[in-house]
């Protein structure tokens, strides 16, 4: 029996296999089906598959219904879709969309356990798991059909079952608020940026605070800040180098980041940033990356070291600061950078074309305030919202620990 319960509910649970509550477990289609411009009916796999839905994206091909398998148009309401290769294990609610699915996407029609029960206990990790040591293939792994059916449970009578099935619904729905209202928030951040600051060509945002009406003055990037520079990589061979105390910004830290680092997955020693073109920027300086994710920055919130795949700028003036952050996340947004990348092996900025990047800023410096205010604010809104979202990811981890075997 799990480690946590609802009142009343005392019974060993039974040993079974997941087969014995499914009706049918398939997969897609392993061929290429006749893509159609003019068809209605979705060709989706594995990677569509996201948070508990099916997600269509621009790139999701579309087939005719004459192309959809007997199985496809047999999809129901008790119909659970996983992915059986690339993101393992991913779960989705089939909720009467036109679908054709893949190879990479299976489906399991549940039939004598609760679905809400199965749906949750599939994201547990003892679930998952199993299903990523029991993967086929060699160049490519699969989750294999009979590995599902084998897959073995541990089930309590169906109403307790339906209890732990509706909790798990409930965060689920809990989660997806929170998710739709930050992607909200976002959104109006977006379309924010794109009226306050002017587009190509303009001199002036189609948005404005009240009582400023001069022309905005372009400016060099370069002229904006006290301080700028690449940074440094010290020898991954020598491990003396990375055990250090000192911050060592690297590509994953601002990748997961939401705007600023607090912290960093490695850390060097002062030999190794002795050894290297590392060097300690300061707090509150901003990080653009110009390898891998290409224009992705952020704030330092503690004194670090960078590799150089980033682009320091340190400021006297955080008003300034924040206001150019704001710039180049919509330069990020709209993909500006991409103009100025340099082809070949990997797709990369240089400092130079970081430097000499132009913008259009206020000559005013109350409004430069006011717009950095504004912008501070939202940003506030969506750190709160993502902190909520997170907390609510967490206590249904710890959840699904405890209340499954």
């Amino acid at each position: 029996s799990p480690q946590l319960r609802f009142e009343g509910f005392t019974d060993d649970w039974e040993e079974r296999k997941l087969s014995e509550g499914t009706s049918k477990i398939g997969d897609g289609l392993h061929g290429t089906p006749n893509y159609s411009d003019n068809g209605d009916v979705f060709f989706i796999n594995g990677n569509n598959l996201v948070n508990g839905k099916i997600v269509i994206t621009k790139e999701t091909k579309l087939v005719t219904e004459s192309n959809q398998s007997k199985d496809d148009k047999l999809l129901n309401m008790d119909t659970i879709l996983m992915s059986i290769n690339g993101t393992i294990g991913n779960l989705a609610w089939y909720n009467n969309e036109r679908v054709m699915l893949g190879k990479s996407a299976a489906y399991l029609t549940v039939s004598n356990f609760d679905k809400k029960f199965i749906f949750s206990y599939l994201q547990t990790s003892t679930i998952k798991n199993y299903f990523l040591n029991n993967l086929t293939g060699t160049t490519i792994k699969n989750l294999g059909l009979k590995t599902i059916r084998d897959t073995t449970l541990f089930v309590p009578t169906l109403e307790e079952q339906q209890k732990i099935g509706s909790l798990f619904k409930q965060l689920d729905d809990t989660i997806a608020l929170h998710q739709r209202k930050l992607d909200l928030f976002k959104e109006q951040k977006k379309g924010y940026l794109q009226k306050m600051f002017p587009k190509n060509g303009a001199k002036v945002p189609e948005l404005r605070f009240a009582g400023f009406a001069d022309d905005w003055e372009e400016r060099k990037l370069s002229d904006l800040f006290i301080k700028g520079g690449s940074g440094g990589t010290p020898k991954s061979t020598n491990k003396a180098f990375y055990d250090g105390d000192i911050p060592f910004l690297g590509i994953s830290d601002i990748t997961k980041s939401n705007g600023f680092i607090n912290n960093t997955e490695k850390h060097i020693s002062s030999d190794g940033l002795n050894s290297s073109a590392a060097w300690i920027v300061s707090k509150g300086a901003i990080s653009l990356a110009m390898y891998a994710s290409v224009g992705k920055l952020a704030i330092l919130n503690i004194d670090a070291a960078t590799s150089q795949a980033f682009y320091n700028m340190i400021f006297d003036d955080y008003d300034l600061r924040d206001l150019v952050y704001q710039r180049l996340n919509k330069a990020n947004e709209l993909s500006e950078w991409n103009k100025l990348i340099s082809t070949g092996t990997q797709s990369n900025l240089n400092a130079d074309k970081v430097k000499n990047f132009q913008m259009y800023l206020p000559k005013n410096h109350d409004e430069i305030k006011l717009i950095s205010t504004f912008f501070k604010q939202i940003d506030n809104t969506i750190a709160l919202h993502q902190r909520k979202l997170d907390l609510l990811k967490e206590q249904k981890k710890g959840f699904l620990q405890k209340m499954f075997v």
